[in-house]
């Protein structure tokens, strides 16, 4: 096995690249299904709960699993467990497309999860091991995070010219030569690492981890679809919340914990979560209203749409490489907090966006929204796992794949919920318009513009444009309230992350120690330098 701190540059940049495009897939899958959901129901007649599942289950599985899917690259080699996700996603993809029935499709659908739960800690720490030096690792890593930025919102922009001249799997079915591709380069490029000291495996920590996860986001995701009336909501919130506790406490005793939280009283480490969590909140609603917006507002196509929000994705392509020069200028605490401040200053820009604007008003603020983005992705990446041990890489990328992962459910649950309320409240239809129609467009926007051209003119475009109304109000309520969101939580997490150096020395950890139960509560021999290393100015040669 290579030792990471010798490989060439050519290794190091084609690792980079190979885990690049690795995690743009996954950002792309998780996005575009919703994409193809008006052709799905048109050829498979799913039930509305069949319909939910179809659009979870990928969600679901990846969120429950990523926590210990990270821990087992640690433990035999994150090179082994990519390749092997990527023939997993790429089977599954496969499945997915040739899906017969919806049963096949949730099923195939979760299976792509699973095997996107393997993928995705295993890229963030693959980058950080084949780049060793500090400023290059800053480099990397701000492209890495760019590149996952944009690929959340690249599922229409991929999606859309597929569907439009393609059945519905075949925004499944590209991902079987892309992943063909990233397990070629991968064999021949990639260089193996693992922990050399990983103790045993936890295996009653699998449980609390995973189902504690599932039914947290399925309360979030359900009480933002149909309110917190519902007792699941509840029962699934109260369960997930005791299975994380239970999870954590577990893990202060555990010997071969699948989580160190000790890494959580890093500022660096734990402020890098907050920042993901925090930007990832309100990324997630205002992207999926931004798609609504172009197609039901301004009558776009799938292809159209994904073209029009491509500037978002631009800008967080253009800012990732330049998080070094960034961190350089400013420092950590304060270029995160730039990156906050601009992703607010766009929600606010959204005020400026009404049923009619020209495109560019909604452009340019997407830009300067993906602008944010990127630093924030970039910068925060690095500091996370610039401040755990190289050998706990993978546990430490699958901690904040899963902050992503609440943090995005938690803001369609609130701000989406939002969003339905106020449209709800804001819309009324003409007099004249039948109960069952104006029923129908109280439900979503899509069904108002579905149920427009049934009626006569004059009421079908009235109702079109009332719907249209109440729908830009309630993007502008959940933008205001993400942009208030941003900018208090963006003071919070700068002065989390203050006193974390410019350039974070990148020293191994100890070799972790099977030290029983008893020392646990504290800070294990493998924990120590993390903390020290990300708080100690001393650690850290500075720039500039």
């Amino acid at each position: 096995m290579t030792p990471t701190a010798n490989l060439s540059a050519a290794r190091k940049w084609g690792t980079l690249a190979i885990c690049c495009v690795a995690s743009l897939v996954l950002g792309i899958d998780n996005t575009v299904v919703n994409l193809a959901f008006p052709h799905l129901v048109r050829d498979m007649h799913p039930s509305s709960t069949q319909l939910l599942w179809i659009a979870d289950a990928y969600g679901f599985a990846l969120g429950g699993l990523v926590i210990v899917m990270g821990s087992l690259g640690d433990r035999f080699g994150r090179k082994r467990l990519l390749l092997l996700g990527g023939v997993g996603f790429a089977l599954a993809s496969a499945l997915t497309a040739e899906a017969p029935s919806a049963g096949w499709l949730i099923a195939a659908r979760a299976l792509q999860g699973v095997a996107g739960a393997t993928l995705m800690p295993s890229t963030l720490s693959l980058v950080r091991n084949a780049f060793t030096d500090p400023k290059q690792r800053t480099m990397a890593m701000g492209i890495s995070g760019g590149v996952a930025a944009a690929g959340f919102a690249l599922g229409p922009v991929v999606g859309g010219p597929l569907l439009d001249h393609f059945w519905w799997g075949s925004v499944f079915l590209i991902n079987v030569p892309v992943m063909a591709a990233v397990l070629i380069a991968g064999s021949l490029l990639l260089v193996e690492s693992r922990n050399p000291n990983p103790g045993r495996i936890d295996w009653r920590s699998v449980p609390l981890s995973s189902l504690g996860v599932v039914a947290t986001v399925y309360a979030l995701k359900t009480a933002a679809r149909d309110g917190l009336d519902r007792p699941d909501v509840w029962i699934s919130a109260a369960l997930g919340v005791a299975l994380l506790v239970g999870f954590v406490a577990r893990q202060r005793r555990a010997a071969n914990p699948l989580m160190d939280v000790a890494l959580l009283r890093s500022r660096g480490f734990s402020g890098a979560i907050g920042a993901n969590a925090l930007s990832i909140f309100a990324l997630a609603a205002q992207s999926l209203a931004a798609s609504l917006y172009f197609q039901d507002v301004r009558g776009y196509s799938p292809m159209g749409t994904g073209f029009a929000l491509l500037l978002g994705p631009v800008g967080a392509m253009v800012t990732g490489p330049l998080c070094p020069v960034a961190v350089r200028a400013l420092g950590r605490a304060r270029a995160v907090g730039v990156g906050l401040v601009l992703m607010a200053l766009s929600c606010f820009g959204y005020l400026l966006v009404g049923v009619a604007s020209d495109y560019w008003v909604m452009g340019a603020v997407m830009f300067v929204s993906g602008l944010g983005i990127g630093l924030v992705f970039g910068i925060s990446g690095d500091t996370m796992l610039a401040s755990a041990p190289k050998e706990r890489a993978g546990a430490a990328s699958a901690v904040e794949s899963t902050a992503t992962e609440l943090g995005g459910a938690l803001g369609i649950a609130v701000l989406g919920s939002l969003l339905t309320a106020v449209y709800r409240q804001q819309l009324t239809p003409p007099a004249g318009v039948p109960a069952q129609a104006a029923a129908a467009a109280h439900e979503s926007i899509g069904g108002a513009v579905a149920v427009a051209p049934t009626l006569p003119a004059p009421l079908g475009l009235g109702l079109n444009a009332a719907a249209q109304q109440a729908f830009v109000d309630g993007f502008h309520a959940i933008v205001a309230g993400g942009g208030l969101v941003l900018l208090l939580g963006a003071g919070l997490v700068v002065r989390r992350l203050r006193g974390v150096p410019a350039v974070i020395a990148d020293q191994d950890a100890a070799p972790r120690q099977d030290v029983g139960p008893s020392v646990g509560r504290g800070v294990c021999p493998g924990n120590a330098p993390a903390d020290a290393r990300a708080d100690r100015p001393a650690a850290a040669t500075p720039l500039g």
